[in-house]
């Protein structure tokens, strides 16, 4: 007989204030046809970011019209853990995995978060999941 996992039914949303946090919208361009590389390499980053506690929230986002761009949304906890965001092992690390992958210079810009409401629906959800 088949195992049938049982999934919990989602209770509250998750709401915050998120005052002090700094944001930052960043465009990847990546090459023709490395689109699904630059994924895989972003995902094993996402995988491992509890190696860097402030970085709160990371998205990776799939423009959906052009096949050529990654865009993520990333939020720290304030302005010490953006700077060890950008000295901790894990980004030299994805900064030494996505040259070959990128098309041209990203474009950053700075956007600071102010208030999340989340369904918790989102949060129960996995990558397990969906496959």
């Amino acid at each position: 007989m088949p195992h049938t996992r049982r999934v919990s039914e989602p209770t509250e949303p998750i709401d915050a204030v998120l005052l002090g946090r700094i944001g930052m919208l960043v465009r990847i361009p990546v090459q023709p046809g490395m689109r699904p590389a630059a994924l895989d390499v972003l995902n094993r980053y996402v995988d491992d970011l509890d190696e860097e506690p402030g970085t709160e929230a990371f998205l990776v986002c799939v423009d959906p019209d052009d096949e050529h761009v990654v865009w993520l949304y990333e939020w720290f906890r304030d302005q010490d853990a953006l700077e060890a965001h950008r000295t901790a092992p894990l980004f030299t690390r994805l900064l030494g995995e996505l040259p070959g992958l990128v098309g041209g210079s990203p474009g950053i810009m700075r956007i600071d978060p102010l208030r999340l409401r989340m369904s918790s629906a989102v949060t129960h959800q996995t990558l397990r999941d969906l496959a």
